[in-house]
């Protein structure tokens, strides 16, 4: 049950990834790493790692209980991964989302270059 696995189709088949390239994708552009290192999309996890995935803005961290390469059920998937991010990790989300209910006066407008710039700086997008 426990046989080798790329971490590509791990992620994909824990259902953290939509689909196998994305997972994939975010491997190559150095997003997903085992124990502080990027990791390659051919690496073989191995039950107990800590896999760490970047989605801006939080951290998400899991913890590898099975291995597994056909994608399961929703319910199945905490047979094979623990969720251990932090409650500060997810706090950050909630902080956003209240962030993002920017207003602006009616009838001022399309913002300036400068509004613009001001507005992507205070909502800290790359």
């Amino acid at each position: 049950m426990d046989e080798p696995v790329r971490i590509d189709k791990w992620l994909w088949a824990v259902r953290l990834f939509h689909t196998r390239t994305l997972a994939t994708e975010e491997c190559k552009k150095g997003r997903i790493t085992i124990d502080g290192i990027s990791v390659k999309p051919s690496r073989v996890p191995k039950i107990g790692d800590i896999i760490k995935i970047r989605k801006n803005p939080v951290t998400y961290s899991y913890r590898v209980i099975g291995l597994i390469g056909k994608r399961v059920g929703a319910k199945l998937v905490v047979d094979y991964v623990e969720d251990i991010t932090p409650p500060e990790e997810l706090k950050i989300l909630e902080i956003r989302a209240q962030m993002n209910t920017f207003e602006r006066d009616r009838g001022t407008g399309r913002p300036t270059k400068k509004d613009r710039r001001d507005l992507d700086k205070l909502q800290d997008w790359d």
